[in-house]
């Protein structure tokens, strides 16, 4: 095919995934299932697509992209707290939910054992993609968003290992070390990776912040490269490259970055770019129509088990050491949504031509469909359900800033959105420090200055200007009033 009809079919097909993802918001339908459709619908009619070398090679570096948006839109504030608890359940909680369907798949289903463990290591992991994408619209207190999210973002690297491994079991040949051995290698990388991680994101906030690039633009391209330049290291060395581009990412977006928002929102376009294509692309290698009855059997038999007892299970053994009330594990179990991830991992033992890996691919397939629409749609539900979340949890207030060097100060640009408790709050509570000034209000397209008595709405833009040393306390304190009300930083006595 040619470019220029390469670049017009890809165009069109990326504007039809962005209106059916606006359609499919209307209809409380996950964009992911909508993506695969459309790209089942392509490699039926114009673009048979049939390698699955390819498509995993393509589903790792998306996935890549996803991880960099995800660590980008990642508060350390947040998540720190929970990232014990995301650790456990990408590490501990995958080898109890690898054992456990290993045996439900020999002993009730009736698969050899290694095409069972081959299976449960594919079932395993979480998808960030999906994740990142259904969760962020459920209104969610803060530590239960980040013990999901953190665990999507971590439980690549060990699940990669696992497949890989699995598939060569399949294929007759054993871990070199045994169990121990395995599980040695995959703390390993982990470990470094993370390591990895934090030096590139360090070494990329030290950097941009020192650096002046001749214009606006170029800091979101440098940001995102700094996080895909920290998976490449991590793969060069052997570890976790997806543990590393995550931690970098999220180090680059918690960094005092010029245009941070600016890069936020870029991430954010290409981890869509990335999702769509994605899924398309799976579903272009997808063929439902010869998913066997017993492929499809099978595959939502170990689907059902995953979801209601495997994934409790493993939740239990992890969080339950924290304390965490029954109602959020049940939350986090249930929103431990299957995507695009157990897909990707399913393309490995097909590309190696291991035992029924065709049977494997069509299994996986279903149960990522079914439990998707099962799941994706009734989190909303589930959290009011658990009391989780009453509906109204505030929506975090979207701050932007950009360097004035001439003064030594910050032009803060806020954004107040719905939801958010800044709305009802005057000028004067805000109590900015005497270096800060609201210099400007826009309401509607219509700029005004604002008396201190002018009341927040939703939907305003401020225009602060602050003395560059107190930025940092400017911004603690509207993230506190727009979480807390007008009280917050009251009640703290500040």
């Amino acid at each position: 095919m040619a470019l220029d009809q390469v670049l017009l079919l890809g165009s069109i097909i990326l504007l039809a995934a962005v209106l059916a993802a606006r359609l499919g918001s209307r209809l409380g339908l996950p964009s992911l299932l909508i993506f695969l459709a459309l790209g089942m619908g392509l490699g039926q009619t114009i673009l048979p697509f049939n390698d699955p070398s390819t498509a995993h090679s393509l589903g790792l570096a998306a996935l890549v992209l996803i991880l960099a948006e995800g660590g980008f839109t990642t508060r350390w504030d947040d998540i720190r707290g929970a990232l014990p608890q995301a650790v456990l359940l990408a590490t501990l909680g995958v080898g109890v939910s690898v054992v456990l369907v290993a045996l439900f798949a020999t002993y009730v289903l009736g698969l050899p054992l290694p095409v069972a463990v081959l299976l449960g290591a594919i079932l395993a992991p979480t998808d960030s993609a999906a994740v990142f994408s259904v969760l962020r619209r459920v209104p969610l207190p803060a530590r239960v968003r980040a013990v999901v999210e953190g665990e999507s973002g971590f439980n690549d690297a060990p699940v990669v290992l696992l497949v890989t491994l699995a598939t060569e079991w399949s294929l007759g040949h054993g871990p070199d070390g045994g169990i121990p051995g395995l599980v040695g290698v995959i703390v390993l990388q982990l470990v470094v990776g993370v390591a990895v991680g934090i030096v590139v994101g360090r070494i990329g906030v030290l950097i941009m912040r020192r650096i002046a690039l001749p214009a606006s633009g170029l800091y979101p391209l440098a940001g995102l490269a700094w996080a895909v330049l920290a998976y490449g290291a991590g793969a060069a060395l052997h570890v976790s490259g997806f543990a590393a581009v995550y931690v970098a990412a999220m180090m680059l977006g918690n960094g005092e970055l010029p245009h941070r928002n600016a890069t936020r929102s870029f991430a954010e376009g290409i981890g869509w770019v990335a999702q769509i294509g994605l899924f398309v692309m799976l579903g272009m290698l997808s063929n439902p129509q010869l998913i066997s009855p017993r492929a499809l059997a099978l595959g939502l038999g170990a689907g059902a088990f995953v979801t209601f007892i495997a994934r409790p299970l493993s939740v239990l053994a992890c969080v339950s050491w924290f304390r965490v009330p029954w109602r959020e594990q049940a939350f986090v179990s249930w929103a431990g949504l299957r995507g695009a991830v157990p897909i990707i991992m399913a393309t490995v033992p097909l590309a190696a031509k291991a035992p029924q890996a065709n049977e494997l691919f069509d299994m996986v397939f279903a149960f990522v469909v079914v439990f998707t629409l099962l799941q994706a749609p009734t989190l909303p539900w589930a959290a009011r359900l658990l009391r989780v979340s009453d509906g109204e949890d505030a929506t975090d207030v979207e701050i932007e800033f950009a360097p004035l060097d001439t003064i030594k100060a910050d032009m803060m640009q806020v954004h107040v959105p719905a939801g958010s408790r800044l709305h009802g709050v005057t000028i004067r509570e805000l109590r900015l420090p005497r270096t800060s000034v609201v210099s400007l209000v826009v309401r509607e397209g219509e700029p005004f200055t604002p008396e201190p008595d002018q009341i927040v709405r939703t939907g305003d833009d401020l225009l602060i200007v602050t003395n560059g040393a107190d930025r940092k306390k400017v911004e603690s304190r509207l993230r506190s009033i727009a979480g807390g009300g007008r009280l917050a930083r009251w009640q703290d006595g500040s």
